[in-house]
Formats: structure tokens, sequence, C-alpha cells
């Protein structure tokens, strides 16, 4: 059908020319990291943007995962999701914690604020939770249990740039929240992150944790980490807000039209976000069902051979991984809702530029694989 593959997703990638005249003043000024006047630019200019106080970025979206649970000196047991990415958990048991897996809801594909309070033990300290496909979490039910439970709560906000409920900024919730602007995400600095900050006194932590923990030239005040964007990123960031505004209303485009031509497909189910919930449109998961005539990874071989790079994301779960498995909170039999979902998930192609035409065909190729598959079982049985 297509003779080049259309990608889940493709980063947003303004004109090569409106970024010369950042790389010739990068040039100028001689500066090329260390909190260079791009990258407090950019600090300044996203914190406006996403409503929140205090930004601190990061080079990419694990370190400032690793360095936020430093932040905050959290220890012991974590509870969280299985079904993320592997940067969430990893960023746990490379500070030396306890990773504690609790089932999702099976419509918002989040963490279950149910099963959070049954897995809380003397030797929990925090929660992470994932805003999975940008869609927020029960952000209030998950900070009552964390106020009750004397709990920290840093939320893996990679997928929530430009999240709002109900108006405010879903960055704004739990002591901290960490986004990532790797390339495939709705805004990029090609690689990048950045931590949510309540207050400057923790931005000011965070910085110099960033940094090897020097506080001035001579004095080294944490154990700190090299977590610096350098002026290259954070001038690809600031060409990228000028243009994201842009981006977002086309990515609403696509979502709406898939949701339009897939309305009412048997087996085929999508993701429900609230009416309280301004989405980015970060991704287009559906959820193939037992209703579909063929499986999830049928499907998902039939849109390859047409050039259509679905993915499924997230698949498989965090706890099937070999670091994982030997955790109790591992065990399938207590992950029923996350095994469920992750062997129907399939992520289908929304990014800016995308043709509503391949995006036709895209539904299309979901359609036609039915119907054929339909049409052989119907055949009579040639003995």
């Amino acid at each position: 059908m297509n003779t080049k593959p259309v990608y889940i997703t493709s980063p947003l990638l303004p004109p090569l020319e409106e970024f010369v005249p950042y790389l010739e003043e990068i040039w100028q000024n001689k500066v090329l990291t260390n909190g260079g006047p791009f990258h407090q630019q950019l600090e300044q200019e996203l914190a406006q943007y996403l409503g929140v106080e205090h930004l601190c970025l990061f080079t990419n979206g694990t370190l400032a995962l690793l360095t936020a649970l430093q932040a905050l000196r959290i220890t012991g047991e974590v509870i969280t999701t299985p079904y993320s990415f592997v940067a969430t958990s990893h960023s746990l048991l490379w500070n030396g914690l306890t990773p504690v897996f609790v089932d999702i809801d099976p419509v918002s594909c989040n963490i279950d604020p149910e099963k959070i309070e049954q897995a809380i033990t003397p030797q929990t300290t925090a929660i992470l939770p994932v805003h999975c496909y940008g869609n927020p979490c029960d952000v209030e039910k998950i900070q009552r249990i964390a106020d009750l439970y004397g709990l920290k709560v840093i939320y893996d906000a990679a997928h929530a740039f430009g999240v709002r409920k109900n108006g405010r900024s879903v960055l704004s919730y739990g002591d901290l929240s960490i986004l990532s602007f790797h390339a495939t995400k709705v805004f990029n600095t090609i690689e990048g992150g950045a931590i949510i900050c309540p207050d400057a006194k923790t931005k000011k932590r965070i910085d110099y944790l960033k940094n090897f923990g020097f506080a001035d030239e001579t004095t080294v005040v944490a154990t700190g980490i090299n977590g610096k964007m350098n002026e290259v990123q954070a001038a690809f960031g600031l060409l990228q807000l000028k243009h994201i505004d842009k981006a977002l209303t086309e990515r609403e485009e696509i979502q709406a039209c898939y949701r339009r031509l897939l309305a009412g497909t048997q087996g085929i189910r999508l993701l429900e976000v609230p009416a309280d919930v301004a989405w980015n449109n970060a991704y287009l998961p559906i959820m193939v069902t037992d209703d579909y005539p063929v499986s999830r990874d049928a499907l998902y071989a039939y849109l390859r051979e047409n050039n259509i790079i679905a993915r499924r994301y997230f698949y498989p779960l965090i706890t099937s991984f070999p670091m994982y498995r030997g955790l109790t909170s591992a065990d399938e039999s207590t992950l029923p809702v996350a095994q469920s979902v992750s062997n129907q998930v399939l992520c289908l192609p929304v990014y800016p530029g995308l043709a509503i035409e391949e995006v036709g065909k895209v539904v299309s190729l979901i359609h036609s694989l039915a119907e054929q598959s339909l049409k052989a079982s119907a055949l009579p049985l040639v003995v």
C-alpha cells in the first residue's frame, strides 16, 4: 500500500533555516553548556507556557527521574505501575529502591489508587505513578492516600506536556513531576527532560544535584550527577515552543479523524479521556479486544506488512523483565488488568504532518483485515 513507512510518531522539526540563527548565537556567545543563556531562557518560557512556578531542565528525562528521587531523599519501597516505559522503574533500582508494582485501571491505563493503599507497608516512602499516554491519574485520590500515610508523590509525566485538569496544569500535582523531551514526545529538545518543582528552595537543590552538587566554584554540597541540558538542546526547545500550539492543534485533528473512522468498529476500544481534561493527544492507543476477529499481534503484523509501523506500547509489562521478575509484586496473578491491557494495546501513528489520507489508510487496513478474517471463517469446510 505505502512505499514509505508511516511510523507511530515523528519529531516536530521546524524549518532548518529558523534554527540557524540560534546556532550562530551559540557560536558567538561561546557558551555551549553549564546553564547558558538559552538554557535559562527556556526554563523561564517553559514554566510560563506550562503554567508552573519552577522548572529545572535536564539533558534527558531519565536523569530527571533519578535526580527527583535523590532530591526528595526517597528510601525503602516505592509503589509504582508495571504498565510504563522501563525508565520509570529503572530509576528506582538505580537509587537502590525497591519497586512495588500494583495493578492499573482498565479504562485510564493508570495506576489503580485502590491497589496503592493495599500495598503500603512500613517501608513505603513514596508513590511513583505515570500519567499514561498523557491521560492524568486520579490525582486527588492519590494525594489523599499520600497525605494519610505520609508518603511523597513523584509523577512520571513524560507524556503529559501541556495537559490540564479542571484548568490546572497536571504537572502541579504531587511533590514533583518529571517531563521527557525525547524526540518522540509532543514537545522535544532532541533529548531532554525537566523536573517541575513546587518552590524555589527545591529548585535550588535540584540545580545543585544536576551539576555534580556544586554550589559554587569550590563548594560541593551533595552527591550530584551531570544532568545539565546543553545550549543546542535548549535552543531547539525555544524554536519548538514557537510551533507547539500548531502541532497540538494538528494532533487533535488527527485524533478526531481516527475516532470518527473507528467509531463502532467491533473489537476496537479507544482510550477514554475525561471531559475535565485538556489533553495533548500524545498517543493514539487502541485496545484490540477478543471481539476483533484476529489477535492484536496479527493486526500489528498486518499493519507492518503494509508499512504502518504501529507499536505495542506498553508490551511486555515491566514486571516481565529479568531484573524485576523475582519481586513478589511482579507476580502476574496480582496484575491481571495490566496483563490484559498490555496484551491488547496497539498505538497507531499520530504526529504533526501526518496526512488525513494516511489516517484513512490505517483505519481501512484495520477494517479490511477484520473483513478478510470474517469471510475466511465463514467459508464452508471442504472435505
